[in-house]
């Protein structure tokens, strides 16, 4: 039951205001009286009238009081009331809105969505709008006391409501109001958060050490100093009037990665267009001009004069891999300024380290104030109050900012959990997650009680009703399966066969059915929404949904019935035109379960076992071993068609590192496959993206403003700016005026006697690209909607609902879609432009935090695999290294043996330079090196050297090892020569495999040590393990190691369609 405000009629002369701020209302009229709710709404299920709040929420009557926080405790210690231990909590307007007054709208919208988060027992009380909770403002009565005199009056309010069934406890900060409350009514409670803590959860000891982590945090912003270290921003009004007047520029702060103390930029979006010296966007240098932002803020910024432009740093520096083409070699002065003002802070959980201490420390409160080094070089030391400085020495730690004044050189924050012993691989994997905003806890008991159960003792079945209202295809349709080999996850089947006399050809591709187990609204959905994707790591999974789904009900496993939403497509036998489209619920069991190397196979007439025959006579498995081969070359026909269709619009067949793995009984990886270019892979991603494309249609057409897509914007011209020159130095013209000149002049770039070329020049290409958003059609116009990488009008994602939250929104908007056509109303269930467009942020969001946090797992990997080897004698730690980029003292490389990219100097710190003897070997010398377009000259008085564009030279890999960051793989050249091993050839995968067996030895022995602690601890319930966080990756995730941008898709095959979708 929605609450609904007292009606009042308005003259004409009398205006009635509605100030709404999310889910608060201040109802004043033109002379400022304001107006009263006649509705209880207290969101308590305590009394027989059950009242709700909008969203739904009550809280629980079982408890045995309910929680006031005061407007302090909000404002400051809101982190401690997220605590899902914590329930009964009654959040007041008053406090909500202060929050929003002092805090910001980053802060307000946390509490919001805490307030409509179901799984927080948490409530809004509209106190200022209750007749008889409403306090007026006295005369000379500070705001703090009259905030909380609100607070004390709707706890006051809240006890006589409920009948004195349920006690109050109002917390606070103020010592005061502790006395002058305490008393004055029995069964309301005034006490501090620290009496509240230790007397109602002593054993909740993460929330204790948060209090008095956050407690030191506000007791040394309080100490501060006054001298300025940093100009005051300027009033937000003022930024606002300067913006407008094109004075100042907005824009979002990027602090480069490799120069994070002296450049950042800020990117204009929009302005570009009216001002062409902004295309590159403002650099700002230094730390002053940067005036307190923190890499992600939204900040407004004042161009200095054109006498004091500058260029970015155009030399390497540790770490480099790669940026998009033609941002960082060019050095010509661009437009710079300084930051006047920030108008959003974009701060987040940082993980630091806390440095070591040197000599012996005084024992006075000014030596726990301890410098912390986070881990992104990007973000400036953060100063932390803390009372275990000595014991978190060599620790991570997870800390939040609180302020950063002007008065201060480094922003204040607080500690708020230790991750572990820096260099550990549990902790350096969980600081990966944190660093990318990845929150993966356990599914819920309440979750998974939203489950089907499937167990040998109770089955799951198919429910009958169900079963009548879909079409059954489990007996008609020869249906299969094509994936990696021993993959669980199967979202996707195929099926295809001749009908008509042979006039026809029917394609059918059917989707895991997970919308009909995963309700909308629903615990399971809520958490879903939430990480919006499955995140795969070299060693490990975290799964969208939990595995009874993921790996079971809604896998298409071979053999079994399962729910399945099917696209069928009538087709012409001899031009492959479209003659109809079915879309609509299936019933499927799928006949084989194939992997690819087994379906290519078959395809090339080679013998092969096919499990599922196995057990068959010799005649029936012939027989049925011609019908499956002649449907995977009925199906090979058709993909072609459909790839050769997008080929002549101008689809881009892209680069990417592919690796397959081959797991042993136990699921653990044996080792590390280049991935073989099949033709099946090509075959499985055209059926997959035909898919895509016709539900884009389908849910575009039927819901025009409202439909989830996936476009792919066109890429900037200037970032294949390097990619042209570079092509251009070998001979080759790459024309990127349009998708399909790009793809064309790619395919002619061919150097036959180094097929590495065209390969690096394809990856170059894929770097230069924007990358693939999901959005909601009612903000773009429909020429926008355009994918430029498979060249398609419309694409959306659909067929991978097991592990991307976009596609599960596609299956309801599609059920929605054909709801309509049956002539059901579908617009109320469906969501806003404005809500699905908030959703299409966040996924994105979340899909580059996935890509981030796989490229950081992969690189911790490759880490851990050369850190204990001796990078003097070890052989393996010498490869060979093809040059692609040229830089100012060296030049970027690629090692195709571990899929690394890396700088190589020539010139090092101390002025040195590489001089080469006669055999080819490397050696530092004085000298000087001198940068061309195409290639790179050290001089020295041995002589000079010359390095050029796709040379292939010889480096030793090492690790450089950081005490507060990532570590990293350091490349030093050897050899001018390419790479000849004394020892016999070896498969190209070698390299791969021993890294990845080194890697789960060393996650092998994590475990065993994670083991001996669990069985330290209580056992699991049959629940918990069932349903616990997948550990081990599937295929999924080793095909997705390497990626190369969000443009590949999880469907593509190794020559990528470019893409993504």
């Amino acid at each position: 039951m929605k609450s609904v405000f007292l009606c009042v009629r308005v003259s004409t002369n009398r205006h009635l205001y509605s100030i709404k701020t999310g889910e608060l209302w201040t109802l004043v009229d033109a002379e400022g009286n304001q107006y009263f709710s006649q509705n209880d709404r207290c969101g308590s299920n305590h009394i027989s009238l059950r009242i709700s709040q909008p969203e739904g929420k009550v809280l629980p009557g079982d408890l045995t009081h309910y929680v006031v926080p005061d407007v302090g405790v909000v404002v400051d210690y809101l982190e401690i009331l997220e605590f899902r231990e914590l329930q009964g909590i009654v959040f007041t307007q008053t406090a909500c809105q202060a929050v929003q007054h002092n805090k910001g709208r980053r802060q307000y919208n946390r509490l919001r969505n805490l307030l409509k988060d179901p799984r927080h027992d948490c409530v809004l009380f509209a106190n200022e709008f209750q007749e008889y909770s409403y306090c007026p403002r006295e005369k000379g009565e500070s705001q703090e006391k009259w905030q909380t005199r609100c607070v004390y009056s709707a706890a006051v309010w809240y006890y006589h409501h409920l009948a004195g069934m349920m006690d109050v406890v109002m917390i606070t900060e103020d010592q005061d109001a502790v006395a002058q409350y305490s008393s004055l009514n029995s069964g309301v409670y005034v006490i501090s958060v620290q009496d509240f803590l230790q007397n109602f959860w002593p054993d909740l000891q993460a929330a204790h050490e948060l209090y008095s982590s956050i407690s030191q945090a506000l007791q040394e912003k309080e100490s501060e100093g006054t001298e300025k270290e940093y100009i005051e921003h300027l009033p937000a009004e003022v930024l606002e009037a300067g913006i407008k007047s094109g004075r100042y520029i907005q824009g979002t702060l990027n602090v480069s990665k490799h120069r994070a103390h002296s450049e950042a930029s800020i990117m204009t979006e929009g302005l570009s267009s009216k001002n062409t010296d902004l295309s590159w966007g403002v650099l700002v240098c230094g730390m002053k001009n940067r005036n307190r932002a923190v890499h992600g803020d939204v900040v407004v910024v004042e161009l200095l004069l054109k006498s004091e432009w500058r260029g970015k740093d155009t030399a390497l520096t540790e770490g480099q891999s790669e940026e998009k083409s033609g941002e960082e070699t060019d050095s010509k002065p661009m437009p710079t300024g300084r930051v006047v003002g920030i108008l959003q802070r974009n701060w987040r959980d940082y993980v630091v380290t806390f440095p070591p201490r040197e000599g012996p420390q005084p024992q006075s409160r000014n030596s726990q104030r301890i410098l912390a080094v986070p881990w992104d070089h990007r973000i400036p030391k953060i100063r932390i109050s803390t009372q275990q400085a000595d014991a978190l020495q060599d620790h991570r730690v997870v800390v939040r900012i609180d302020s950063w004044e002007s008065t201060s050189l480094y922003p204040n924050g607080h500690s708020v959990r230790v991750l572990g012993r820096a260099g550990e691989l549990e902790t350096e994997v969980q600081t990966i997650l944190i660093e990318n905003c990845i929150h993966v806890p356990p599914f819920s008991d309440a979750q998974l009680r939203e489950m089907p159960v499937n167990s040998p003792e109770k089955p799951w079945r198919m429910d009958p009703g169900e079963v009548a209202q879909r079409r059954d295809l489990r007996e008609s349709h020869l249906v299969f399966s094509i994936d990696p080999r021993g993959c669980e996850d199967v979202d996707d089947t195929l099926s295809v066969c001749s009908i008509a006399g042979g006039k026809l050809l029917e394609l059918g591709v059917h989707i895991a059915d997970v919308t009909h187990f995963v309700t909308e609204g629903s615990l399971t959905d809520l958490e879903a929404r939430s990480r919006a994707t499955t995140y795969y790591l070299a060693d490990r999974r975290h799964d969208m949904l939990p595995a009874v789904l993921s790996a079971d009900l809604c896998s298409l496993l071979g053999g079994v019935d399962r729910y399945a939403m099917s696209v069928m497509w009538e087709l012409d036998a001899q031009t492959l035109e479209v003659n109809k489209v079915w879309y609509g619920r299936t019933l499927i069991c799928s006949s084989y379960q194939l992997h690819y190397e087994l379906a290519q196979a078959l395809l090339n007439g080679e013998q092969a076992h096919v499990p599922e025959l196995a057990e068959l006579g010799p005649e029936e498995k012939d027989a049925k071993l011609a019908q499956l081969s002649q449907a995977l070359e009925l199906l090979t026909h058709v993909a072609r068609h459909l790839r050769a269709q997008r080929d002549r619009g101008g689809a881009l067949e892209l680069e990417g590192v592919e690796v397959r793995a081959q797991l042993d009984e136990e699921r653990n990886i044996t080792a590390l496959v280049p991935r073989q270019p099949l033709e099946v892979h090509e075959t499985v991603a055209e059926c997959m993206i035909y898919a895509n494309h016709w539900v884009a249609r389908k849910i575009q057409e039927s819901f025009p403003h409202q439909a989830l897509l996936r476009r792919h914007p066109p890429p900037r011209q200037e970032f294949f700016n390097q990619l042209v020159d570079i092509a251009a130095a070998q001979g080759f013209t790459i024309d990127t005026r349009t998708n399909k000149a790009l793809a064309d002049s790619l395919d002619q770039a061919v150097d036959p006697q180094d097929p590495l070329v065209n390969r690096l020049l394809r990856m170059m290409a894929t770097t230069a690209m924007s990358q693939a958003l999901y959005f909601s059609t009612g903000l773009q116009s429909q020429d926008q909607y355009y994918h430029y990488g498979l060249a398609l009008d419309r694409y959306t994602h659909f067929t991978s609902p097991i592990r991307r939250y976009a596609d599960i929104v596609v299956h309801r908007l599609l059920t929605a879609a054909l709801a309509m056509d049956g002539g059901a109303d579908a617009g109320k269930a469906l969501a806003s432009n404005k809500d699905l467009e908030e959703l299409a942020h966040h996924i994105n969001n979340k899909n580059r935090a996935a890509q981030r946090a796989q490229k950081s797992s992969t690189e911790l990997f490759q880490c851990l695999y050369f850190k204990e080897r001796d990078p003097q004698s070890d052989q393996r730690c010498v490869a060979d290294a093809v040059i692609y980029s040229i830089r100012d003292n060296g030049v970027l490389v690629f090692i195709p043996e571990y899929g690394v990219k890396g700088p190589v100097y020539l010139k090092n710190r101390e002025g040195q330079v590489v001089s080469l003897g006669q055999d080819g070997s490397c050696e530092w010398e004085s000298g000087s090196v001198r940068r061309y377009s195409d290639h790179i000259t050290s001089s020295s008085t041995s002589g000079s050297s010359t390095f050029t564009l796709f040379d292939h030279i010889t480096v030793r890999i090492s690790v450089r090892s950081t005490h507060c960051h990532a570590d990293a793989l350091n490349l030093e050249v050897i050899s001018n020569k390419p790479h000849r091993s004394a020892e016999p050839p070896q498969p190209r995968s070698q390299g791969r495999s021993q890294l990845v067996q080194e890697v789960v030895r060393l996650a092998e022995e994590a475990s065993q040590q994670a083991q001996e602690k669990a069985a330290r601890r209580p056992k699991l319930s049959r629940e918990e393990r069932e349903f616990s966080q997948s550990k081990t990756p599937n295929l999924y995730s080793l095909l997705e190691e390497v990626r190369e941008l969000a443009l590949l898709d999880l469907e593509s095959t190794a020559r990528v369609c470019a893409t993504t979708a």
